[in-house]
């Protein structure tokens, strides 16, 4: 194993004292919470600098899982890091709909499945906010939200195509009613659709840069 540095030994060394004392791993979530990172992503290239110098390895059958190289014999549980790399499509207005759909894909988001709270027998995605609609959910402009294929519920957050045109706002659907979104800022109305509401995602996480 290479010399590490002081930040990755402090790392490393969390990883370990979090795994003995709880008998699991800590989120990367987590990780960015203890030392103050800007973001995931910053966690996740510690991660990749302790993978490279031998500190932690993949688990065997699990590539996206890690797991303490050299731990005093200790066995990591197999689900220690399921890291995730979602494709990362463009923006999505969070204000009045407009005719913009999701583009090509413009990079690549990873993350743990437990800190974004997605399955890997679904299908994720991300999209970058753009507007103020959400905001008191505490969704900003300029967040990158993960989104999962699933069936909305009343009340998930959503990506939505509405008579042709996509926004984020959050599904309503009472009992003998039609489906409608709701904007989660008072500036905003309430969306019903004429024709067509399609469903593109369900919000599972909101990634920030700060």
């Amino acid at each position: 194993m290479k010399d590490l540095t002081l930040r990755q030994q402090e790392i490393l060394g969390f990883i370990q004292l979090h795994q003995r004392t709880r008998g699991y791993w800590p989120s990367i979530r987590d990780i960015q919470n203890h030392f103050k990172f800007a973001s995931t992503n910053a966690v996740m290239g510690h991660l990749r600098a302790l993978e490279t110098k031998g500190a932690i390895s993949r688990v065997p059958g699990q590539a996206r899982a890690f797991r303490v190289t050299h731990d005093g014999g200790d066995t990591m549980p197999n689900d220690a890091f399921d890291v995730v790399d979602i494709p990362v499509y463009g923006n999505i207005a969070a204000g009045y709909p407009d005719g913009v759909e999701p583009g090509g894909e413009i990079g690549r988001l990873q993350i743990d499945a437990q800190t974004a709270g997605i399955r890997r027998s679904r299908r994720a995605f991300a999209l970058k906010v753009r507007g103020d609609s959400m905001i008191d959910a505490g969704i900003h402009e300029g967040d990158v939200v993960i989104f999962e294929h699933a069936q909305a519920k009343d009340g998930d957050i959503v990506a939505a195509l509405i008579d042709g045109e996509t926004t984020l706002k959050r599904f309503m659907q009472k009992p003998g009613r039609h489906p409608f979104l709701k904007a989660e800022n008072t500036r905003y109305p309430n969306l019903h659709p004429v024709a067509e509401l399609v469903i593109q995602g369900v919000a599972k996480a909101v990634v920030r840069s700060l």
